[in-house]
């Protein structure tokens, strides 16, 4: 579609070092095209907090990837998704993706502002990543053998952090995926139970699911030293999202790619193989 000038296009990766940004940014790169990570360690830098770093970023930049951290929920973020957007259109730039999340009001309002921008736009609405426990807050629990979360028996369709870039890079590549919104899950709805099962298996060690009460949850997540809004997003997460709501399957990945998700089993046993989740006997 945009094989003659894809050598001038720039896309700007928003979050460009976190889980998805960092490989739709390698994807991206490997199809030739040039990328811009958008991130606080990078140059120029990019601060979400800081709305004087966006111009710099948005210099000749034609397309962006938007990732919000911690959180679309968070408080304030529609107002930078907003501002972000508008300086985005005054910049020339013309097609956005934005990583949203499922069953999340205040991420649905940010979908929204995307869509209205009149730029060409894709929505990839996200379920639990798979990766929270091999690059994120729950690794430490993967590696301690007991995974300590209020989740009870309730059901979530984790999804692999791989599909989510593979949907993300194929809206910036094809032109079919401009005015969809692509929720995407996992094939299986989960347990955390289902998930320690999984993780023994590919561990070859005991890795246990522990219920325990959400006050005592983020007690735990407060004391530990993490950030404030990072306990925010945790408690909301916990006592509004894992509700119920989001417990059914979607097939995003399946109408982005023409391909079924990876599940939850064979992530497991791909970081098992690399000894990510080795611990010092």
């Amino acid at each position: 579609m945009h094989a003659l000038n894809k050598k001038d296009e720039l896309t700007l990766v928003l979050g460009g070092t976190g889980k998805t940004g960092k490989r739709v940014a390698e994807r991206l790169k490997a199809t030739g095209r040039l990328v811009r990570i958008g991130s606080r360690s990078a140059t120029p830098s990019f601060d979400w907090n800081n709305d004087k770093s966006w111009e710099a970023c948005l210099d000749g930049v034609t397309s962006a990837y938007i990732t919000y951290a911690p959180d679309l929920a968070m408080p304030g973020a529609t107002d930078a998704i907003q501002s972000f957007v508008d300086l985005a259109k005054r910049r020339g730039v013309k097609r956005l993706v934005l990583l949203s999340g499922r069953g999340e009001e205040e991420a649905q309002a940010c979908e929204r502002i995307v869509q209205d921008a009149g730029l060409e736009w894709t929505i990839v609405r996200a379920s639990w990543f798979n990766q929270n426990f091999s690059e994120g807050a729950f690794v430490d629990m993967v590696l301690n053998g007991s995974i300590t979360l209020p989740a009870g028996d309730q059901v979530e369709p984790f999804v692999d952090v791989d599909d989510i870039a593979d949907v993300a890079v194929a809206a910036f590549i094809e032109d079919r995926h401009i005015g969809e919104v692509y929720e995407v899950t996992g094939p299986r709805l989960m347990t955390i139970a289902d998930l320690a099962a999984d993780l023994s298996r590919a561990t070859r060690r005991d890795i246990a699911f522990i219920d325990v009460p959400h006050e005592a949850f983020i007690t735990e997540v407060e004391n530990s030293g993490a950030p404030k809004d990072v306990v925010w997003i945790l408690d909301y997460l916990f006592s509004t999202v894992l509700d119920g709501r989001n417990a059914h399957l979607t097939d995003g990945v399946q109408r982005a790619l023409g391909r079924p998700p990876k599940d939850f089993a064979d992530y497991a046993r791909d970081v098992a193989a690399t000894g990510a989740w080795k611990t010092v006997a």
